[in-house]
């Protein structure tokens, strides 16, 4: 039986084309944590996650040092052992943060590595619902300097000529009456039957200041409010998924089973977007979609499409993909050697082994150092 050989791992910094931003920061460049896994066979598998805009060098020592002595020489199919092992020996280094994405990374890879061993894409190795393809929304509607709301229309409308059914936009960055127009416009472009979904990134602190805003968005009918406040005040998201008639979705900084238990369990969102890179990695994020869809609750997971497409393919509660169809903000994607296609508004899932795709090196090479 093969066992784990060698795991290595860095984390480049991969520049914005743009200067990029939400409603309460501003990126130039984005830091990612990558791992590659090598069986006693000669199989690799890989693993990554996002770490933030200074995070790199966290995550590298973390896998060094906490959690490679663990894994190496282990059987990479006991892929629940290895968790509990990982989580234990972050107890006190963090439960969250970088330390549950490095998990995150490595419990993927695990994944990756276990079904190349097999020879079968990873959304048959999971147990597919989706053979082929997976409904996805049009992600983007980011704030650049001197962009104009007919200037965001004309980004969604794109989105829509290239058959997408939803198109999610940020807000919150302005007043309410700026927003609004923001709003409007994009409606007013895209017409009555495209999905619009508005994500916040955590922009208001109370209910009261979110109403102010709420109440202008409900006439223009969109499908989620995202991230409305911080992911650890779930009493607020429960208090504004009373107030409003709008689905809450959020979940995507969220760490481990029990984050997602009290959200659910308070009624904080309708919508889950626990990433696999955050949560604790497929092992986790499974296991937090089977009680999501005991609750009656969507999966629809954030970022990352090239991860999540095998995911949600799995999942008879998932319902779409966060697709980028512009890589300036999910710049990822530069460290790919395979892209994810789409067609009408639907993800193409990769039928080769695993994820599908590995690193390209050579570009990986100009801003990184495996170690």
């Amino acid at each position: 039986m093969p066992t784990i050989a060698t795991i290595e791992t860095c984390a480049p910094a991969v520049p914005l084309d743009k200067i990029t931003s939400f409603s309460n920061r501003t990126v130039s460049e984005r830091h990612y944590g990558l791992v590659k896994i090598r069986s006693t066979d000669g199989v690799e598998g890989i693993g990554f996650c996002y770490v933030g805009t200074s995070g790199g060098a966290i995550f590298t020592k973390i896998v060094k040092d906490l959690f490679k002595p663990l894994l190496l020489g282990a059987d990479s199919y006991a892929t629940e052992a290895h968790w509990a092992a990982m989580y234990q020996e972050a107890l006190l280094q963090g439960r969250a943060g970088t330390a549950m994405r490095a998990l995150s990374a490595l419990d993927i890879a695990m994944w990756d590595l276990n079904a190349r061993t097999h020879g079968v894409p990873l959304h048959k190795y999971l147990g597919a619902m989706d053979l082929n393809e997976v409904p996805a929304y049009a992600s983007g509607g980011y704030y650049l300097d001197g962009k104009s709301p007919n200037d965001l229309a004309k980004e969604m409308t794109d989105y829509v000529a290239l058959g997408f059914k939803a198109v999610k936009m940020k807000s919150g960055r302005l007043s309410p009456a700026e927003e609004e127009i923001r709003l409007r416009t994009v409606r007013e472009a895209v017409g009555p039957d495209i999905d619009i979904m508005m994500d916040m990134n955590n922009a208001w602190s109370d209910t009261t200041q979110a109403m102010r805003y709420v109440r202008r968005f409900e006439a223009y009918d969109p499908y989620f409010f995202e991230e409305p406040f911080l992911p650890d005040d779930i009493d607020n998201h429960a208090r504004l998924a009373k107030l409003t008639r709008v689905p809450i979705a959020t979940g995507e900084i969220g760490y481990g089973r029990w984050y997602h238990k009290a959200l659910m369990e308070k009624g904080g969102a309708s919508i889950l977007q626990t990433d696999a890179a955050v949560c604790g990695g497929i092992t986790e994020w499974r296991r937090i979609a089977q009680t999501a869809a005991s609750n009656g609750l969507v999966m629809l997971p954030h970022w990352f499409h090239d991860l999540h497409a095998p995911l949600v393919a799995s999942m008879p509660n998932a319902h779409f993909v966060e697709f980028f169809a512009n890589d300036q903000v999910l710049n990822f994607r530069k460290l790919l050697d395979r892209q994810l296609s789409f067609k009408n508004g639907k993800i193409q899932l990769h039928q080769e082994p695993g994820l599908g795709f590995g690193f390209d090196e050579a570009s990986l090479a100009k801003l990184a150092r495996w170690e």
